[in-house]
């Protein structure tokens, strides 16, 4: 359940972001003045048409942040989300990455698969595009 008080909190907190009169926010999500004017004072409760008014006009407020306060405002972009969640943590000292060594894995020349599995086909991909490919 949506706690009004800190929903109308939070209304104001948009108000405010976009610097918008209670009037020109009803204009901005196509309700009407009152509806605006009964949210704020506590007397009314917002709909789930009001709602998602706000989230339509306003791409920037979060829907879970805007019931529940949980999230953030402004929402963070997609780009923005995509990168903080892929960043790779610079190596350790001493640490090398996966590529920057010359043999990854420890020398055994010819060792056999562990299990019953026969390779097919195996591709070599280069720097600048080309490749080979291997066929048992």
């Amino acid at each position: 359940m949506v706690n009004v008080e800190e929903f109308t909190n939070r209304l104001n907190e948009i108000m405010e972001y976009h610097d918008l009169s209670a009037a020109s926010f009803a204009d901005k999500i196509e309700v009407g003045r009152s509806s605006i004017s009964h949210l704020l004072s506590g007397r009314n409760k917002p709909s789930l048409d009001f709602v998602m008014k706000i989230v339509t006009a306003f791409p920037d407020v979060e829907l879970y942040w805007l019931l529940n306060g949980k999230g953030s405002f402004p929402k963070k972009s997609e780009k923005a989300q995509i990168e903080e969640s892929t960043k790779i943590p610079p190596p350790k000292n001493g640490v090398q990455d996966l590529f920057s060594s010359s043999s990854p894995l420890p020398s055994n020349d010819h060792a056999a698969p562990s299990s019953s599995k026969k390779i097919k086909k195996v591709i070599i991909l280069y720097t600048d595009g080309s490749f080979d490919a291997y066929e048992n």
